[in-house]
């Protein structure tokens, strides 16, 4: 691996640990990192172990930069920015990535875009290419776009109108969040789709999709100095546009709790209990995942015990946090059984919660949940895929790349103190939403 890097690269190196047989095992994984002149910021994670690469790019704009009428944007131009643009028009994007060996994907949240790419090596260069050609050159085609509308359109259909849990879950959100734009769904609203005008879509592309407002991460076969050498003759010549306005509304703290109701076709019903956790960088962070785990990670869990094992009122007990910019959801779901009550599963759910808040969790408990994270995180660090997805997310939400390497650290450091206080912070009544999901036979008839 070739070490001479130029000197306007800053690097550190990453420690990773890799658990194995109960024991730690320490490997080192350099970064380097470079910001271009138009503000583009690339951070490079040379490993030459197989000659692959992975190339994730982050760009600063999800749901929460949207508004009333343009909701959906951002998920829309995750597709796309796949249907062609100057150099490489409608198809050609996925047919040369293939007859090169590579193959990609995106994915869009309330906070982010991601593209990801995984190639050889070989095809580095070509992979610069594309995505430059698709930053500065994205095509606008009219019937490309009414194509694709149509497609999100479906998509929305089939993924939340036609799931109960995406029905569910988007009514949870909407409740919970009355200021915060968290509160609409990353799909869109239908209405939105139908209606968005040219000139919503470049003015979200101009601010999203701005070389300033990404961070591209590179983890492979490569060194720094070829990397930063193709994103200096590809990327930097891109300008830059202003980037989305700042999002400043603060959602007014809860002060009671909300509860709604869904009738909707079912097999089964549905239970979603919401609670306003702090944006992903707060202190809490890790605090918070190994209460969770304590409360719902595996068969041997609090939740799963109570509610699958020993009680059988419930198919499925789990819990969900998203990295956010703003504050957030920590969101618990349980499947009841069929002709089991939902109040059922939400009353025993509650009381789990008041036991974790006033009475430690024991040593044994404590230590399990650390090791839970600590081998998932370790997992993620493993794969040159999972590498850059868990560097680019330290630098999106964390603000630094660096704190990355605390994480082991800060995850064998949670107390038994720490977890108690974080239920009793969180897990107030007036702090959650309830969303419920009854088979419509169910709900028919009822006040």
């Amino acid at each position: 691996m070739k070490m001479n890097w130029k000197r306007s690269a800053q690097w550190v190196v990453l420690v990773a640990l890799v658990v194995c047989a109960g024991m730690a095992q320490a490997q080192e994984y350099p970064v380097a990192t470079k910001t271009l002149k138009n503000g583009m910021k690339i951070l490079v994670q040379p490993d030459p172990s197989i000659p692959n690469v992975a190339l994730y790019t982050f760009y600063r704009i999800g749901s929460r930069n949207e508004r009333p009428g343009t909701t959906g944007l951002s998920h829309f131009f995750e597709h796309i920015m796949f249907n062609g643009a100057k150099k490489y028009g409608p198809g050609d994007l996925d047919k040369v990535m293939e007859a090169n060996g590579g193959s990609n994907n995106a994915y869009t949240t309330r906070n982010v875009t991601v593209y990801q790419d995984w190639f050889p090596r070989s095809a580095l260069e070509l992979i610069f290419d594309i995505e430059a050609d698709r930053i500065q050159n994205l095509s606008f085609d009219p019937k490309k776009i009414e194509s694709e509308r149509g497609v999100v359109a479906s998509e929305r259909r089939s993924s939340v109108d036609g799931e109960n849990e995406g029905v569910l879950s988007e009514q949870l959100w909407a409740t919970a969040f009355i200021a915060h734009p968290y509160q609409w769904p990353v799909v869109g609203w239908m209405s939105d789709i139908e209606h968005w005008t040219m000139a919503d879509l470049k003015h979200h592309f101009e601010m999203g999709y701005s070389p300033s407002n990404a961070t591209m991460v590179v983890v492979g076969d490569v060194t720094p100095e070829e990397v930063f050498g193709l994103a200096e003759k590809y990327l930097e010549p891109i300008p830059s546009h202003a980037p989305p306005p700042p999002v400043t509304t603060v959602e007014p703290e809860q002060e009671g709790e909300r509860r709604l109701v869904v009738h909707k076709a079912a097999e089964l019903p549905l239970l979603m209990i919401a609670y306003h956790v702090p944006r992903t960088d707060n202190a809490d962070f890790y605090a918070l995942n190994v209460l969770r785990s304590i409360l719902f990670q595996g068969e041997s869990s609090r939740m799963y015990q109570r509610l699958v094992d020993k009680d059988q009122i419930a198919l499925d007990v789990e819990s969900e946090e998203e990295l956010a910019f703003d504050p957030t959801l920590l969101v618990l779901y349980a499947q009841p059984k069929e002709g089991v009550d939902p109040a059922k599963c939400e009353k025993e759910i509650y009381e789990e919660l008041e036991r974790v808040a006033n009475a430690p969790v024991s040593d044994q408990e404590l230590e399990k949940a650390k090791n839970f994270r600590l081998a998932e995180f370790y997992r993620q660090v493993q794969t040159i895929s999972g590498r850059a997805n868990t560097i680019g997310s330290y630098e999106v939400f964390f603000g630094d790349y660096r704190k990355l390497f605390d994480a082991a650290k800060n995850y064998s450091g949670v107390t038994k103190e720490d977890v108690q206080r974080a239920a009793k912070k969180y897990f107030g009544a007036n702090n959650r939403t309830v969303a419920t999901l009854l088979p419509e036979n169910e709900g028919k008839g009822k006040p």
